[in-house]
């Protein structure tokens, strides 16, 4: 069972990561960090003290500690109803820009990126699209950049891709294939990107946190979701002026369906269901 963390606990890991390392989660969310510091400690299957004993001991753990908190989960085409609101009423939009520029921030594993492309060269949008893609986690970066995935894992990826790819707008199904973007290998339990799709993205290295716009471009689409989620008002505020920076104007800045713009920023978008164009 695990255990629940107290106040004193929480700050005083923040205060040893923050000395300890590069990192600071002096503004995330507590509830979200008492959550995912409460699952380290009961899989790691230590008390709270021998936890901060091995910290202050042990680099390459305080690093693995670092990258199991800031972990999200994602899968191919997550909230179907998200996408299908992209393909239909957002995307179109910039249809006839020269080049669209994309970024991706918090990617984890890379299959919000694959979902994108496979919408945009569904749309005929492909050859005109940058993708840029950052997390804090390196590994779940080299992850992405393999396109590979658990098979029978990940069962739902497949009703998503049905949901979002092979079913219009009037309900019915069109013949688009899976193989038509990727491999199956049931006996190996694996599902493979194609190269044409696993090539195309730059990947980089990026703590939203503390880190400036990586790339040398500004972008018509900023994709961040289910990550915002877990910094608290001010951070939140802080992050949403980095994306308003670095959207070109019109732009468009897409959240996860528990997110939304409060404070400040807020006027500075239009909001049109999860997508918060700037003004």
């Amino acid at each position: 069972m695990q255990q629940e963390i107290e106040d004193y606990e929480l700050n005083t890991f923040v205060e040893k990561v923050r000395n300890l390392s590069s990192y600071d989660f002096t503004d995330y969310s507590d509830k979200s960090l008492k959550r995912r510091l409460a699952k380290v400690l009961f899989d790691n299957n230590l008390d709270f003290h021998s936890f901060i004993e091995r910290l202050e001991d042990n680099e390459s753990f305080l690093e693995k500690i670092v990258k199991d908190i800031t972990v999200n989960t994602t899968e191919l085409f997550r909230d179907p109803p998200v996408w299908n609101s992209l393909r239909y009423d957002i995307i179109p939009l910039f249809k006839d820009k020269k080049e669209i520029n994309i970024w991706h921030t918090g990617c984890s594993t890379g299959q919000e990126v694959y979902s994108m492309m496979i919408m945009l060269n569904e749309l005929d949008l492909f050859h005109k699209a940058n993708i840029y893609a950052t997390d804090i986690n390196p590994d779940v970066l080299e992850t992405a950049k393999t396109g590979i995935y658990k098979y029978r894992f990940n069962l739902t990826y497949l009703d998503n891709f049905d949901a979002v790819i092979r079913q219009n707008q009037a309900g019915e199904y069109e013949d688009v294939d899976y193989s038509k973007y990727f491999s199956i290998d049931k006996t190996r339990d694996i599902i493979k990107i194609h190269p044409f799709l696993i090539d195309k993205p730059v990947y980089k290295k990026m703590n939203l946190v503390q880190d400036v716009n990586p790339f040398p471009v500004s972008y018509d689409f900023i994709i961040c979701r289910n990550v915002v989620i877990y910094f608290n008002y001010d951070l939140q505020n802080k992050v949403f002026k980095l994306f308003y920076d670095s959207l070109n104007s019109p732009g468009c800045l897409v959240l996860g369906v528990h997110e939304t713009i409060l404070g400040p920023l807020a006027s500075q978008f239009e909001k049109k269901n999860q997508a918060y164009f700037k003004k």
